[in-house]
């Protein structure tokens, strides 16, 4: 076989054999498939797409690139939760112990930001010390004692899946839905799962803008969850306007914590309660009530400091340097806000990257942000921008702007 051959194939709109597949996954693992070439079949995948058993493939080829979790012998049901992807969605640290606390245990391994959404890992390592880094013998003997742990792909676990994610995020090739699929499943399937609960977004801040594409997405996604014996619901969200009130690392950390304390925005505890459902033992109004007493927050503490996270220093943290208002011209009702517009400006303020090497500014983004369908008055804050310097307040303010619509 050689890799050039392959990206002819699929350029062409032909069908990659399993052996194929698992093949170039194995040599691209391994360093022997550049970059470039990767990239070129990515986008080949972009245009013409995988059939349902080169999906398959993909995925299970991604999994058996590293090693996958195993559990002892009478365990309770191993779940997880996952997202595809939206401007402030940050219900991950909420479902993760609100299902520890039911008594399941959860190997979330999560992802960092891709394209304009934000990512799980680098809202946790705004926190102070925080390991995302943890060896599958710690992920076991963690999830084992705590019921709970949040961690990245490492090189042993799904190391195909993170070198090609990285690609992907340059690459303009996000949006493939053969990709996505593989993605995720590849590392559920590593963490031995049991039960999965899917958020799928469309809209302007999702990679699936029409809520057709979304559900084609989900049906993928639900279908080689079936094939491998994980019991796999989707629900399907709109991404229209950002989820909860902020958007940028840090700013969403503390929105999760006060949801942890029984507030935070409520369209993003509902979702997460939403989300919960599906693979809970437990109904909705005890899963409600363990935000409401703290139970969910002391497993979220009893998390972050088992993964050597730091919460008082991260109360302490500095804001970013300059903070500026963004007011509403005038009077009316807030009709748009466009999450796709704050997803970008939210990469220029560099909380998040155009290149994988890029540096993340934990400290930027948006707080304070108004929901559709709210009244305002004229000269009412719309949301604060928090930014490294007063160019890039600027120049968020101006993005802002055109994102919004006041009637």
């Amino acid at each position: 076989m050689n890799m050039v051959s392959l990206i002819e194939k699929k350029r062409d709109g032909g069908v990659l054999a399993p052996g194929d597949i698992a093949w170039m996954i194995e040599e691209f693992t391994a360093g022997r498939i550049p970059d470039y070439q990767m990239s070129a079949l990515a986008m080949a995948v972009y245009f013409r797409g995988l059939d349902e058993a080169e999906t398959l493939a993909l995925t299970l080829a991604m999994r058996q690139s590293g090693r996958t979790l195993s559990w002892p012998a009478g365990h309770p049901p191993v779940v997880d939760k996952h997202s595809t992807g939206g401007i402030g969605d940050k219900t991950s640290l909420l479902v993760a112990p609100l299902l520890a606390c039911d008594g399941l245990w959860v190997p979330m391994i999560c992802g960092r930001g891709l394209g304009i959404t934000g990512g799980t890992l680098d809202k946790l390592e705004s926190i102070p010390g925080f390991r995302v880094g943890l060896s599958p013998e710690e992920t076991v003997e963690q999830v084992c004692r705590l019921g709970v742990a949040m961690v990245g792909p490492t090189p042993e676990i799904c190391p195909a899946d993170a070198k090609l994610y990285a690609l992907r995020d340059v690459t303009a090739t996000v949006p493939s839905q053969s990709m996505i699929v593989a993605s995720i499943m590849s590392k559920k399937l590593a963490a031995g799962l049991d039960r999965l609960s899917l958020d799928v977004k469309f809209g302007s801040g999702a990679f699936m803008k029409s809520r057709d594409a979304a559900q084609s997405l989900a049906d993928g996604l639900i279908r080689v969850g079936q094939q491998l014996g994980v019991a796999t619901a989707a629900r399907l969200t709109p991404m229209s306007e950002p989820l909860g009130c902020a958007v940028g690392n840090a700013l969403e950390v503390s929105e999760c914590i006060e949801a942890l304390h029984g507030g935070g925005p409520p369209d993003m505890v509902a979702l997460a309660l939403d989300l919960c459902e599906p693979v809970a033992r437990s109904p909705r109004h005890v899963l409600a009530g363990w935000l409401a007493d703290g139970t969910a927050w002391t497993r979220f503490q009893a998390m972050v400091a088992a993964q050597g996270g730091d919460l008082e220093a991260f109360a302490r943290r500095p804001e970013a340097p300059v903070i500026r208002d963004c007011r509403a011209p005038h009077g009316g009702t807030l009709t748009a806000l466009d999450a796709g517009v704050l997803g970008q400006s939210t990469i220029e303020l560099g909380a998040g990257r155009h290149r994988t090497s890029d540096p993340i500014d934990h400290r930027v983004g948006f707080d304070h942000i108004a929901k559709i369908g709210h009244h305002l008055n004229n000269g009412d804050i719309v949301l604060r921008v928090h930014a490294a310097s007063h160019e890039a307040a600027e120049a968020a303010l101006v993005s802002v702007a055109s994102a919004l619509r006041i009637e």
